[in-house]
């Protein structure tokens, strides 16, 4: 493991960033299914990509040392690597939820794992008292989003990880919304970090890729073993993409984050905007919580129109930032959770956690701030209701 002092040199230089074999400053593409073996039982440190491949291997490093873990793996997406680390518990098993998660999260536990006597249960992390009231001895883990998509809602890592290692639960974080260079969950305790590095991790909106970094050999043995027998792994050349998308992100993150205090101040400010919701602010919730455990408020933010606006309109009537799924990328991007990405969630739940059907999130980008504002302005005033 490499123990670079500052995350913007380990970026660049973590994990295994040079071949071996040739100096190559970047990781080649080592585009194989198979190895050639020497003999029986002889092999080079590969013998099928599914197990193993240098290039994800770099990767698979590299994101061990961002997040301060013990090994790292690459999945084919950031569900893939959820489906994983979920296949670590057993039927009859329970797993707590924060009170506001992807809606994949949500499909996946309620379509897929309900199958095989797997439930979940819907948990204010945000609350302790409440959470660990919700504890009961078939709980086995609980899923943290901090900030929780997508409200924002901010979590107590340390805290929560106190309370559920004194319960025996495994605490597993998606830091998709912070990244490693904003916030690092296994020094708060976690046991397992997943990430869509989908979003980003790779932040250009060219690669579909889910990482994972756990705590221990233990945990390590196990996952390694899911990886293979399941084989949702990342190819090759995914994986040189998302390295070369990494080494790119402190720089990014920070004209992102530059944007996103601009953009969240001049919503909170506007005469049309009901809500905002960005652990940024200083009136948010969880502001403290947040300032305390990670670097900054990251770069989404949730809002609100008054009810005199439309916001049909509002998304049609933009020019520069698009509606579209997905985050992260150095493009702004709106979508409705409504009818989009927390589609999955029943009505009356999203109801209940305060999804409401006015809900617009904004990733925002590293465009010109100017311009971005400009946009959002000129739709929200031609959704006005007049």
């Amino acid at each position: 493991m490499s123990n670079f002092k500052n995350t913007e040199t380990a970026l660049i230089h973590g994990g295994i960033s040079i071949d071996e074999h040739t100096g190559a400053v970047n990781i080649p593409i080592y585009q194989t299914s198979t190895y050639k073996q020497d003999g029986l039982g002889k092999m080079r440190g590969y013998e099928y990509s599914r197990t193993g491949n240098p290039t994800r291997e770099a990767l698979e490093a590299l994101i061990r040392d961002l997040e301060g873990g013990y090994a790292g793996f690459a999945f084919g997406s950031g569900m893939a690597a959820l489906t994983a680390v979920l296949s670590l518990l057993h039927s009859g098993d329970r797993v707590l939820i924060s009170s506001n998660v992807y809606g994949g999260t949500f499909r996946l536990l309620s379509k897929v794992f309900n199958h095989f006597d797997f439930t979940y249960t819907i948990a204010d992390t945000a609350d302790l008292d409440v959470y660990e009231s919700q504890i009961t001895d078939d709980v086995k883990a609980v899923i943290i989003e901090s900030p929780a998509n997508p409200l924002m809602t901010v979590t107590d890592i340390a805290a929560v990880a106190e309370v559920s290692h004194r319960h025996g639960l495994l605490v597993i974080v998606d830091n998709t919304f912070m990244t490693p260079y904003l916030q690092k969950p296994i020094a708060l305790g976690a046991d397992i970090v997943v990430h869509s590095a989908t979003k980003y991790l790779g932040g250009h909106s060219d690669v579909v890729s889910g990482l994972a970094v756990v705590s221990t050999p233990e945990l390590a043995e196990k996952i390694a073993f899911i990886q293979n027998s399941t084989g949702g792994v990342l190819g090759p050349f995914d994986s040189f993409l998302l390295i070369r998308g990494i080494k790119t992100l402190a720089v990014r993150m920070d004209r992102h984050v530059e944007n996103a205090e601009k953009a969240a101040l001049f919503l909170e400010e506007h005469k049309a905007v009901k809500n905002v919701y960005y652990p940024g602010l200083p009136t948010s919730q969880g502001y403290e919580v947040n300032k305390k455990q990670a670097k900054n408020g990251g770069a989404m933010i949730s809002f609100e129109l008054h009810e005199n606006y439309d916001i049909r309109t509002f998304f049609e009537s933009l020019e520069l930032v698009s509606l579209a799924e997905s985050l992260g990328g150095v493009e702004s991007l709106v979508c409705h959770p409504a009818t989009m990405t927390h589609a999955s969630i029943p009505a009356d739940i999203r109801k209940k956690v305060g999804i409401t059907d006015g809900l617009i999130r904004l990733s925002v980008g590293i465009e010109n701030i100017d311009d971005i504002l400009s946009d959002i302005a000129q739709a929200i005033e031609k959704a006005e209701v007049k």
